[in-house]
């Protein structure tokens, strides 16, 4: 017999940028000044990412794209893996993404796509702790999320491979 799986997710919706604390603020601006440095001569869409360490240091990147499209990549990805290259150990402790069409400054509502949902969920994996996740809502609106987990919530994982409850 068939029974239902309910998935709750909570997002706190932000009225604006002046309800962050200062060290989302932070996260936040950097993540909107990555676009800047964004390479999306395709799409004209420039995508930041700016990941705010345990310790306070930030790490940011942004999308590259290429004319073979599968080519380029994410701004969270280029975030994480640079991070990865230079602090493989320091706890993420939020990641801040904000989206815009080129030659305007108007952020747009956006969430990252499916494969940076699972890179995303990996690293909060691996450091055995919550990355907290921060989005532009609608017009002046910022979403909070908790955890990657409410981004992908039926994650394909190290168990998924290994099988539930498997020794490496």
């Amino acid at each position: 017999m068939a029974r239902e799986l309910k998935i709750k997710i909570k997002i706190d919706v932000l009225e604006s940028e002046k309800e962050l604390t200062e060290r989302e603020k932070l996260a936040w601006n950097k993540a909107k000044e990555a676009t800047e440095n964004a390479y999306a001569p395709y799409s004209n869409f420039l995508v930041g990412a700016a990941l705010l360490l345990e310790d306070g240091t930030i790490h940011i990147g942004n999308n590259q794209e290429n004319a073979a499209y599968p080519s380029g990549l994410c701004a969270e990805r280029t975030a994480l893996f640079g991070k990865s290259a230079v602090s493989p150990f320091m706890p993420i402790e939020l990641i801040a993404i904000a989206s815009r069409k080129a030659f305007t400054y108007k952020y747009l509502q956006a969430a990252p796509c499916g494969g940076c949902r699972q890179v995303m969920t990996e690293y909060e994996d691996r450091q055995g702790s919550p990355i907290q996740v921060l989005l532009q809502g609608e017009g002046t609106e910022i979403y909070r999320l908790s955890s990657v987990k409410d981004l992908l919530p039926l994650v394909f994982n190290k168990e998924s491979l290994l099988g539930a409850g498997a020794k490496e």
